[in-house]
């Protein structure tokens, strides 16, 4: 029996931003989950408002699998990772092993097809490479800003440090993704979202939303302003 779906489930159970107080929690699963969309969306961008040629699927398969290794080193903050290149070079190293052990756990049958996403350095094109690399860092960017709008000014300086590396990536794909998806404020709080819309034009007591004359849609909206 292979071990290895039991392995790389073990992403949920290991937390990123370890270094910092969080109001927000998010496990290595979480961020490949959100890594894999934004990888999609880039892709599609670029095929179809840039005339690029990517894979979008390609790519959301391989940023799912980016952190893969992880299930085995665990997450090793930025900042101990990028202190000295002998760190560097070291944690690269652990990783590459770590990469080709989730492979071992394979079927034989399965591990070529799944080598290149699970080694992501292996046989990805120049242009996957940015754009992967990109929505790394946008995913960071989004929980980043997501702990400054909790008021956590630990993460004052990751915003200004992850915008600095946006920014350098020069790549019309992330201003587009920004500019439609981040920047607008519809897109960026869901917690202000008020799924309630519509409710008014309802019957609330033929659906069982009214009892002694209250509303659950009412009691919804307070808890949400509260």
């Amino acid at each position: 029996m292979s071990g290895f779906f039991s392995t790389i489930s073990r992403l949920r159970w290991i937390q990123r931003w370890s270094l910092k107080r969080n109001t927000l929690k998010e496990n290595v699963m979480e961020h490949s989950w959100e890594v894999g969309v934004i990888a999609h969306l880039l892709g599609c961008i670029n095929n179809k408002l840039f005339n690029g040629t990517v894979n979008p699927d390609r790519l959301s398969t391989l940023a799912l699998y980016h952190d893969c290794a992880e299930a085995i080193t665990g997450d090793l903050p930025t900042p101990i990772k990028y202190y000295s290149s002998d760190i560097e070079k070291a944690y690269r190293a652990i990783e590459k092993d770590a990469e080709s052990s989730l492979v071992s756990m394979l079927p034989q049958e399965l591990q070529e097809s799944l080598r290149p996403f699970v080694c992501g350095g292996s046989g990805v094109s120049e242009i996957e490479r940015k754009l992967l690399k990109a929505a790394d860092n946008l995913s960071a960017y989004i929980k980043a800003k997501a702990e400054l709008a909790n008021g956590n000014a630990e993460y004052i300086k990751t915003v200004n440090d992850l915008e600095h590396d946006i920014k350098n990536h020069e790549m019309p794909e992330v201003g587009y993704f920004i500019s439609m998806f981040i920047q607008k404020p519809e897109s960026v709080d869901l917690s202000k979202e008020d799924y309630s819309i519509g409710y008014d034009n309802l019957d609330v007591a033929e659906l069982g939303l009214e009892s002694n004359g209250v509303h659950y849609r009412d009691i919804i909206r307070k808890l949400r302003t509260a």
